[in-house]
């Protein structure tokens, strides 16, 4: 069974007992988290489409970890004109661990 769910603005595809890093939320580690904005759920040949979202479904995750994605680097070049600046930054995301899917 599989759902797609809408987290933080942004649509995931979602397994039981996987995990998924979304962008950081605000909630401690081993908080559970319960998300009703379900868009699709697929269980083989019973599929449920949303419109907008399936009603009566829901998505239990637990948060499993914070941290820090890989660093990216921008740079901006202008050529012949003598213009370089470089900037970087690392995004904070959050570990969640999907724990059981209602639809």
């Amino acid at each position: 069974m599989y759902a797609i769910v809408e987290i933080a603005g942004k649509q995931y595809r979602v397994e039981e007992d996987k995990s998924l890093v979304v962008n950081r939320l605000a909630a401690n580690e081993g908080d559970a988290l319960e998300f009703d904005n379900v868009l699709f759920v697929g269980n083989g040949a019973k599929s449920k489409v949303g419109s907008p979202t399936v009603k009566g479904a829901k998505v239990s995750a637990t948060v499993a970890a914070h941290g820090k994605g890989d660093k990216v680097i921008v740079f901006k070049k202008k050529r012949r004109k003598g213009y370089a600046v470089k900037n970087g930054h690392r995004d904070y995301l959050t570990e969640l661990k999907i724990t059981s899917i209602k639809g």
